[in-house]
Formats: C-alpha cells, structure tokens, sequence
C-alpha cells in the first residue's frame, strides 16, 4: 500500500536531518579547539590525541556496535525465535566487546604510537602478512558498511518511499562533512549525539509497548497475546512451540553463528582499533567494558520490545518483508502511525550514520598508514596524510553506495551477508589477537592459518548448502542456518587450531619492545606511556590487564553459560517469569540510557564550563601529561633553584 510517510519527509531525513547532524558536530569540535585545545595536527587527526575518556569510549563502542542489523536483525529474531531471539543476539554480540577490551589495554602497553592494528602485524611479521591482513580489514569494512547500507535503505523505502539506490548514496553522504573535518575525534563526538536519539527512541517505544498503548500497555496483555499467537503460528523446534522459552533449536544455532561471525568484525575491523587508540590508557578497560554492557541493553530491550510486541499484535508481516528487516517498522506505525514511522525512520538514521561514520574514517586511515606511508611515500608529513584521509572519506563513501547497490541488484538480504560475514572473515580473527597477546605466534602460522582456512569455509558452506538441498546451490539455500553455522565454525576454529599448531612448529620469540618502535607522524607526548601517571601509568596498566582478563571472561561465561542454564528450568516462560524478564531488560535499558547519555557531559564538564564562560582551559588543566610532569619536577627542586630557573 501507499507510505506511511511523505516521499518528501525521507528525502528531509536524508538531506536535511544528515546536514544538521553534520553542522552539530563540527561545531562542537571547533569549540574543543577554540576552548579545549585539542590539536590541528595529524596525529590528533587520526588518533583524537589518545586522550577519550571512559564515558565516550562506551558511547564510542555503542554507537559502532549498533548497526542497522542490531535494530532490525535483532527485532526479526525476536519475531521469528522469541524471548531467545533477543538474548541471543545480545549475549553473542556482547562477549566480543568485553574480551577486546583485553586487546584495548595490550595496545596500550605494548603499542601506544599505533594508528591502525595492521602497523602491528607489519612490525611484527613483515610485509608479506601486512598485505593479507590488510585486505581483511577491506573485506570486513566493506561488509560491514554494506549491511549498514542494506538495511537502512530498505526501512527508508519502505515508511517514505525514497528510493532505495538513492538512500544507498545519501546515507555514508550524511556523515562525510564532519568525518572529514574533525577526524576521529568528529566521529566520536557525533557517535555520542548519534546514542542519544538511539537510546530516547527506544525508550519510547519501550514505555509504549509495556506501559502505555491502547492495544498492549501490559507486560501481563504481552504474556497473553503471545500465549495466544502461539496457538496459530507455532514456532517449530521451540518448546510447545512458544514464543516464550529459551528451548529453541534455531535460537540456539543463531547464537553461535551469531558468536563466531561477530568475532570477525570486531577483532578484524579498525574501527574497534581506533576506539582503543583514541582512549586514555585508564579508560581503555572501563570504556570497552561499560560499553559492552550498556551495548547489550539495544539489542536486548529493543528487540524485546518491538519484536514480541509485533508478534504478540500478530502484524501481518511476511518471512521476506522480515528478513528485510521491516518488524520494527510495521510495529512503530502500528503504535503512533506517521509519528512512529518517524522516530523509527530517525533512530535507524542515527544508527546507521554513526557506524558509517567509523568505517569511512577507518578506512582512511588504513589506506594512508598502510599503504602510502609506508608503500607509496615513507616521508609523508602530517599535513599531507590528513588531506590524503579526508580525501579517502569521500570516496570511500561513493565506493560503499556502489557495492550496496550491486548487492540491491543482486536481491541479497540483510540477513544474508549479517550471518554469512563470519565465513569470510573469521579465519583473521585468532592471527590477529595473537599478534598483540601471543609472543610464539609467528608470520608463516598467522598467514598460513588465515589464507588456508578462508577457502575451506566456504567450500564446508557451499558443500553443507548442496547437500542439504539435493545439489541446489543458490540464495536461500545458502542462507539456511545449518550451511551458514558450519562454515562459521571452519572459519573461526580451524583457523585457530592450525595457528596454533603451525606456531609450535615454527615458533617465534617476539620481543614485545620492538613494537614501540613505531612511529609517529608528529610529536604527540600522549604516545609515550613515561609521560603518564597515576592510573594512566605503565605500572596501573600491568595491574589492570589481570582485572581485565578476569572481568571479561567472567562476564563472557555468564552471558553465554550461566544465563542461558538458569533460564531452561522455566521451560514455557509462566507469567510471573516473563514479567522478571522483561523488568530485566527494562530496567537495563533505562540505566544504559542514562550512563551513555550523560556521563560523557559530566567527564568533559571542564570544556563546557570553559565554552560558558567564553575563555580556554588553563594552562595547567590543559597542559599534556609531559608538561605536568615536568612541573612537578620544577616544583621538587631547591628553592634556590627554583628561583634562578
């Protein structure tokens, strides 16, 4: 039928509302320049002068972690596989968050003048293993930003009828003004204001779903609703066939392809890198950590919300329109009409522009720390590699329209490239983690393992697809879970296993020193870890690495053991349990809002007091770590001395 919205309101939200969240930004990084003093020169460029504290560090990860796959994916498990559809999708994209933060706090001891992962792998194994890790890098950006694309696109066309070729060019487009202009640090900034809407949306929708709606209102009408759905759309190999058990057999093969492929595009993906690279050393481990956490809240109570309310309302949604990603849609129209397809249509915006963003400015800085520095221009000064990054910004943003365009053409879904990323991808991750934490590892292991076991992934899909579908290889066959689940796991544990293998056999005994070798383009004293004290030292981050290891795994067997055996013995979900549930992922959704909304105000209270009353920071609170330092040192000489000085 006709759009709920006005053709001419989606070309607003993609024109008009990408060219006021563009000026926002961009202002706000003028004014940390005029009264913060965050720098012009490439390294504050590149890297936001390594000095993100904890709270933007989580709104940092937040915002890259919510893809347009995390609204609408998420939401279409939750309407296909129920109550465990959402935790699935949570907890198995959750864990990865909480382990980087390992790699967050080794790239601070062992790596602080880094820009990308991939200067480690060229230090430590050479050019040849540079080059591999490189083009999986690409290869993860471009899968990344094309799901972004995909699913955005698609939500556009179908509340306001904007073309969806179109969308694919104006979304990355929205983002390049401030990309561009204020670097990382931009992005970071218009990530944080991106979390915001995402966060206020969903509790909108949240509160209309569980509180306040004619037609649900009630965790107890859900439970019903629900209860009474079931009856008429079993749900096959669930318990009972309800929505309301985690006894799911295609919720369960969903976490794990959602597990394994999920390692992938965050260990693989610099974006994740940059968010290390940009954060003080204390904040590396509070902010990934917090981040994960408050992350965990997007898919769990969106998907909670929107996909058992349009399910419980029994929305006349199709398995394809599903797999497009449009349960949310059809719900956010149903709940407030042109209202709801407006808020739904601005929250996918926001998701989708702060991803986008990330992987533009990760790309660019792939390309020119990767491969024109090092391949093209050794003596590349700082000016020259900014103005080759924000060159890269744009056009990488026409090349990331181009290939979802291809992908539109060739009629591949969401769902598709969202479970078929891991085959791809996977067999980089263990190389790429045992690079910062595996001194043994050595180059012919990590190429070999990688190289190797990427063909044999998807042969073990192909060859699964086939076999399942009488010789029938084509999109949906594909596509199935069990060919999808056994390439993922080719591509993740055979990897591993044979770098592990391959490394006893051909060891190497790297001397972790070597890597702060690397250098910087333009002097930078947050790189120089002496530099720091307190809880930013080399000594609290030796401390830390234990506490972040043990948090991160705990964490992780929680979310992926713990919770889920706790949860079986209610089998068929009674309604007491459902209420706790929900109440669970209402109540962690308000205070993910609340921490990412507010705290990065709070930790920068010193520049907004410093922008009201019009004057910059003091020399003293805005002075480097080397500076406050060698203060201190002037302070403890001789009065006589002093003097003289």
């Amino acid at each position: 039928g006709p759009t709920v919205l006005p053709e001419e309101l989606g070309w607003f939200i993609l024109a008009g509302l990408g060219a006021v969240f563009a000026f926002i930004p961009t202002c706000l990084i003028w004014l940390d320049r005029r009264f913060g003093g965050f720098g012009r020169d490439s390294e504050s460029f590149s890297t936001a002068g390594r000095s993100i504290k904890a709270g933007l560090t989580a709104c940092d990860i937040v915002a890259k972690w919510t893809w347009a796959a995390t609204l609408l994916q998420s939401t279409n498990v939750a309407y296909s596989f129920g109550v465990s559809g959402p935790f699935w999708y949570a907890a198995g994209a959750t864990v990865q968050i909480l382990l980087f933060a390992i790699l967050a706090v080794e790239v601070k001891r062992k790596a602080p003048t880094i820009h990308t992962f991939l200067e480690i792998i060229r230090c430590r194994w050479g050019t040849t293993a540079h080059v591999i890790f490189t083009v999986y890098g690409f290869l993860t950006n471009i899968i990344v930003t094309a799901m972004l694309i995909l699913g955005g696109a698609a939500v556009m066309e179908a509340l306001s009828g904007v073309s969806v070729y179109a969308a694919s060019f104006l979304i990355p487009a929205g983002v390049v003004i401030y990309t561009a202009a204020g670097g990382l640090k931009g992005t970071v900034v218009a990530e944080w204001l991106n979390v915001c809407v995402i966060y206020i949306a969903m509790l909108v929708f949240m509160f209309q779903v569980y509180a306040t709606h004619e037609d649900l209102g009630s965790i107890a009408t859900v439970y019903i609703r629900l209860r009474m759905v079931e009856i008429k759309h079993p749900v096959a190999d669930n318990m009972g066939g309800s929505y309301l058990t985690m006894f799911s057999k295609k919720g369960i093969i969903f976490g794990i392809i959602n597990i394994i492929g999920n390692f992938g595009t965050v260990f693989v993906d610099q974006s994740y890198w940059q968010g290390a690279i940009a954060a003080k050393p204390s904040a590396t481990y509070r902010g990934y950590l917090l981040g994960g956490l408050c992350w965990f809240a997007i898919p769990f109570t969106f998907a909670t919300t929107m996909g058992l309310g349009a399910r419980a309302l029994d929305l006349p949604v199709s398995r394809t329109e599903a797999d497009r990603g449009l349960v949310p849609a059809a719900l956010a129209v149903h709940l407030m009409g042109k209202g709801g397809a407006f808020l739904m249509t601005l929250q996918l915006f926001m998701a989708v522009t702060a991803t986008a963003c990330a992987e533009q400015m990760a790309v660019a800085t792939i390309v020119a720390y990767d491969i024109y520095k090092p391949y093209i221009n050794r003596n590349a000064d700082g000016r020259t590699m900014v103005m080759l990054q924000r060159v890269m910004v744009v056009t990488y943003a026409v090349i990331s329209g181009v290939v979802s365009v291809i992908l539109l053409k060739l009629n591949v879904s969401l769902n598709w490239v969202y479970l078929f990323m891991g085959i791809v991808i996977g067999s980089a991750v263990f190389p790429i983690a045992a690079s910062l934490t595996w001194a043994k590892c050595s180059a012919k292991a990590a190429c070999i393992s990688a190289i190797v076991t990427t063909p044999l992934a998807i042969m073990t899909w192909l060859i699964t697809a086939a076999k399942l579908n009488d010789g029938v290889i084509n999109l949906d066959t594909t596509g199935q879970d069990y060919p999808m689940l056994a390439g993922n796991l080719v591509a993740l544990f055979f990897s591993m296993i044979l770098c592990i293998i391959l490394s006893y056999i051909f060891p190497q005994d790297f001397d972790w020193a070597e890597l702060r070798n690397i250098p910087v383009i333009e002097s930078d004293p947050n790189s120089d870890p002496n530099n720091f004290e307190g809880e930013d030292s080399p000594e609290a981050l030796n401390r830390v690495i234990r506490f972040t290891w043990a948090t991160g795994g705990s964490l992780t067997l929680i979310l992926l053991v713990l919770w889920p055996i706790l949860a079986l013995p209610a089998g068929v979900f009674s309604e007491a349990y459902f209420t706790f549930w929900v109440m669970v992922a209402l109540v962690w959704g308000i205070v993910a809002s609340a921490v990412c909304i507010m705290l990065p105000v709070i930790e920068a209270s010193d520049v907004v007091v410093a922008v009201l009353r019009g004057r910059r920071l003091s020399s003293i609170s805005n002075s480097s770590p080397q500076h406050s330092k060698e203060t201190t040192a002037h302070l403890d000489q001789p009065t006589s001395t002093r003097l003289r000085t």
